[in-house]
């Protein structure tokens, strides 16, 4: 009978395995984005799939399905291995491809994609998103062997970092493979380094694009200036209108959950942030409640003109694309409408304002603690040696409400191997390896439990 223990001895040997599969995955530069290569998104799940033929999968697949558009989406891969006979499903996700590397004079290394080990940390794309899920996945399966009891899927998709946009056709076109009691989604966060976390509740996401228009075409300044604003000033004053003189989002018809009981002190998470001295923090109420009780608001785009391209000319136009996060409990559509009723109000001067409204995602709320949250936070206490804690994340996974939905009475598990200081999406992107090495022990334990062949203490 498979014990704590045993995996404890066998994750040591293990481990340096797991170092090398990810460091060979990371090395895959698999953008996602359609302005990059897409071979690369073939040839990490390629490469994903020999990993699970390595761990004597039963069955390992590369598949892919369209799109609402018809357009046939990123290369998943599937595989599938039985255990007992009357043993649960468990379905085992994560993603293979990655975020744009962004400016690589912004990282500490020469190439993103060439991973690079600095005390406890290994740095490089991806490596904390999300291809640590998937060694952690298949490093749990490799410490239990023949020792596993339940019957596994792994479902590694291809395209999480462009929204999946063939996810829910994708679930429904293999819907036989893919049918599962428990799901096991590793693609979250710990609460900090040495302290496991599961994840309960996650915002969603409303994106809008935005363009105010004062002018049908430009004029100069100096003829012009004066009563006639231009269009970035307008957007700059539209753009104010979004959040009080505290910093608490100002638009109404938004919803606000319940607020946190954990403490995040405000220094570390200055420091996790990478705030610069002096900046006040925006909002109100404790850290852990605006990140993950209340709505969020930021501009993460803008066209105007580049200062090297600058001239006394009034600009007619100007658009922006703001990312909006929402609580649960909270309709996107009905908060895509209220923003967008928002800008339309406080169209400055009445200049033109035309809003667009495109991505939603729904929020997700795991609900009350279940005995399979319990037997999770307990493997969970079991690999890091300390007690897990629930969380609340700040940005969305909207996957997992497409998950919840076609997949209404399977039990939804989040977890994670990122930490405050990961960076993911962004320059110098990394993962603590002691995080690693906690994710891959916990999911052979879970595996385990879940089988009944380690009883869990809760």
């Amino acid at each position: 009978m498979i014990t704590v223990e045993m995996l404890k001895e066998r994750i040591d040997e293990a481990f340096a395995q797991v170092r090398t599969d990810l460091e060979n995955l990371v090395r895959i530069p698999s953008v996602s984005s359609p302005a990059f290569a897409q071979k690369h998104v073939r040839a990490s799940a390629e490469y994903t799939a020999e990993l699970l033929r390595g761990v004597g999968m039963d069955s390992v697949e590369i598949l892919s399905a369209p799109d609402e558009s018809g357009k046939e989406g990123a290369p998943a891969v599937v595989a599938h291995k039985h255990g007992k006979e009357g043993a649960p499903r468990v379905l085992l996700y994560a993603h293979h491809d990655v975020q744009p590397p962004g400016e690589t004079a912004q990282w500490d290394q020469d190439d993103p994609f060439e991973p690079v080990t600095r005390g406890d940390r290994m740095f490089g794309r991806g490596t904390g998103d999300d291809k640590a899920g998937i060694v952690a996945h298949v490093g749990a399966l490799r410490l239990l062997g023949d020792d596993l009891g339940v019957n596994v899927t792994c479902f590694f998709e291809g395209e999480e970092e462009i929204g999946s946009p063939s996810f829910e056709n994708f679930l429904m076109t293999y819907r036989d493979k893919l049918e599962a009691d428990v799901i096991i989604v590793l693609d979250s966060a710990n609460w900090q380094v040495g302290t496991p976390a599961l994840t309960t509740s996650l915002r969603g996401l409303v994106d809008v694009g935005v363009e105010v228009r004062t002018g049908n075409y430009a004029v100069h300044s100096g003829m012009f200036g004066g009563p006639y604003l231009d269009a970035v000033t307008c957007m700059s004053r539209l753009i104010a209108t979004l959040h009080d003189d505290a910093g608490d989002v100002a638009v109404e018809g938004l919803v606000t959950a319940p607020a946190s009981e954990l403490d995040y002190p405000e220094d570390a998470w200055r420091a996790d942030a990478g705030v610069v001295d002096g900046y006040q923090l925006a909002g109100t109420g404790s850290i852990p409640t605006r990140l993950w009780s209340k709505p969020a608001i930021s501009v993460i785009g803008m066209d105007v003109t580049s200062i090297e391209m600058k001239s006394n000319t009034i600009t007619p136009s100007c658009s922006a694309a703001l990312s909006m996060r929402i609580v649960p409990g909270q309709d996107p559509r009905e908060a895509a409408e209220a923003l967008k009723a928002h800008l339309e109000k406080h169209a400055p001067f009445g200049a033109n304002v035309i809003v667009t409204i495109n991505e939603l995602g729904q929020p997700f709320d795991a609900g009350d603690d279940t005995e399979i949250m319990r037997k999770a936070r307990w493997a969970m206490s079991q690999a890091w040696e300390n007690d897990a804690v629930n969380i609340g994340m700040g940005g969305s996974i909207p996957f997992i409400s497409v998950l919840a939905k076609v997949f209404p009475e399977a039990a939804i598990l989040i977890t994670g191997i990122e930490d405050p200081d990961t960076r993911a999406h962004g320059a110098n992107e990394s993962v603590h390896l002691g995080e690693l090495r906690g994710a891959t022990l916990t999911g052979a334990i879970l595996l385990a439990v879940l089988a009944g062949d380690i009883e869990a203490e809760i």
